[in-house]
């Protein structure tokens, strides 16, 4: 909310004619005339509408927005996309309104949205970040590196969105099109020279991203995710493919060579392929990699030459994201000395393995919400601690999501840990004990703590483990909100966790 409203004291100057974006758009039928409608608005919520909006009916999975057409055509709205005839034309004509109809409502929202705002993704050099684990963490190393060569860049992502120095929030990862593209207008129109963003599979999926020009994309990795949204893994990997099969021939993809499922990924696109990793077939070769609690090295091997590299932030998946952006910024000519800076100084990103230290005991708070995420954090930390510190879990699962990880979570957790406390995540709509027993059908041991409520769940884990346990909160990393019945009140992991280590 914060966004729009800062942008829309700019958006008024935004006036278009209906007519010059109609001629950059799909449409099947158009009844009634466009020539004397002028736009300041692109909308596909009833709520947010105004004289000079478009409206555009999207089907979502809750509420389709073909409904609410006699409720926007009251407020005033003379221009309306539809996907769907529910409507006799006799209401429109009556009403003096533009019927668009087209093929796909949500394609049509990303379409008029770049050419209402002029396509701003041509005049930014955008780089775009898949997989299902590192987007965040690869955006902020980007995002500094260029910083330190003396750029200025918009960031969108999971955290916040940035526009240079300026922060707004955000509650998905990709926004919705019209979002996006406006996002994009005020980075060009403050002088940002880059922007780099994550790319869900949801937004691919549905096309948010549709029409943009993306200079450069990464794929980090794969495993499985958001089943209950693609059904299956090779639904979910054919979204994700999506991203590098639309890129142009001068553009650049890069992907992590040591994932199984590059050579599919990269197959069709037109793209030039770069790729790194530790394998042989690496541009970008990461070699002596070794981590603590304190941070990570490693050098990157390049055309012969080796560059070493020492970052804060912790874990081989950490050098992952790092090569990856480290590869991003040489194709774009960046020095190598900057590139090294940036990498060497980006902060602790909030919730990605971030640690605490009280004492000899450490807590470590992380965003891994997936069997895959999960178990590369846990992986690290037995690979640091070795079989000298007890090492002990706090999880839960989302509600209203992908309900198949949730054993394979447990069993993950009970491998690799020597007490797991199995609690509440995000439960949503759904009971919070039911999620639990899913979780439980991975378990094999009795030596579970069954605690439905997070924050008892953290101050057991804190107040009864070792004095030099390792204890890793894993699923919510930098939330800082649980969400029970539709409802989000204000919960931190960190807050939580600092709260009793130090009572």
């Amino acid at each position: 909310m914060q966004f729009k409203q800062q942008y829309y004291k700019r958006e008024i100057e935004l006036m278009k004619q209906l007519s010059e974006i109609l001629n950059l758009i799909d449409a099947v039928s158009v009844n009634g005339s466009t020539q004397n409608y002028s736009v300041d608005n692109i909308s596909f919520d009833s709520h947010s509408v105004n004289d000079n909006s478009v409206f555009i009916a999207i089907k979502g999975f809750k509420v389709n927005g073909h409904d609410f057409i006699e409720d926007v055509i009251s407020k005033g709205v003379k221009v309306i996309v539809v996907e769907e005839d529910n409507l006799p034309d006799q209401l429109y004509v009556v009403n003096n309104c533009v019927k668009i109809k087209v093929k796909c409502s949500r394609r049509a929202l990303a379409q008029i949205s770049n050419a209402y705002y002029d396509f701003p993704s041509t005049k930014i050099k955008l780089i775009g970040i898949t997989g299902t684990k590192g987007k965040t963490t690869t955006t902020f190393f980007i995002k500094n590196i260029l910083e330190k060569a003396g750029h200025k860049v918009g960031l969108i992502g999971t955290n916040e969105n940035y526009v240079g120095d300026k922060k707004y929030s955000t509650k998905l990862t990709t926004p919705e099109s019209n979002t996006l593209n406006a996002l994009l207008s005020e980075m060009v129109a403050e002088g940002c020279e880059y922007c780099v963003m994550e790319v869900s599979s949801h937004s691919l999926e549905l096309q948010r991203v549709y029409g943009l020009d993306f200079n450069i994309a990464v794929f980090t990795n794969i495993t499985s995710d958001h089943m209950d949204f693609h059904e299956n893994f090779e639904n979910y990997r054919d979204a994700k493919k999506i991203l590098f099969d639309n890129l142009k021939t001068e553009a650049h993809a890069v992907f992590n060579c040591d994932d199984e499922n590059t050579p599919y990924m990269s197959n069709n696109s037109e793209a030039m392929i770069s790729c790194y990793g530790k394998g042989l077939k690496s541009n970008y070769k990461i070699e002596n990699l070794s981590y603590n609690l304190d941070g990570t090295k490693f050098s990157i091997r390049m055309n012969g030459s080796h560059f070493e590299i020492n970052i804060k932030l912790i874990g081989g998946f950490n050098a992952y994201n790092a090569a990856a952006a480290f590869t991003v910024c040489h194709l774009f000519g960046i020095d190598i000395e900057k590139i090294v800076e940036g990498l060497n100084t980006t902060k602790q990103i909030p919730g990605r393995f971030e640690v605490i230290s009280y004492k000899s005991k450490k807590v470590i708070i992380d965003y891994s919400h997936t069997s895959g995420s999960l178990k590369e954090a846990l992986v690290a930390i037995r690979n640091i601690v070795k079989d000298e510190n007890p090492v002990h879990t706090v999880f839960g699962c989302g509600g209203d999501r992908d309900k198949s990880k949730r054993p394979e979570m447990g069993r993950i957790a009970e491998e690799y840990s020597d007490k797991i406390y199995v609690t509440s995540d995000n439960p949503r709509t759904e009971d919070p004990f039911e999620i639990i027993e899913d979780i439980k059908e991975g378990l094999t041991k009795k030596d579970y703590q069954e605690i439905e409520n997070r924050e008892e769940a953290i101050r057991t884990a804190i107040k009864s483990s070792e004095e030099d346990a390792v204890i890793l909160i894993a699923g919510k990393g930098h939330e800082n909100y649980q969400e029970i019945n539709g409802v989000r009140s204000y919960f931190s992991d960190k807050d939580t966790a600092i709260k009793y280590l130090e009572s």
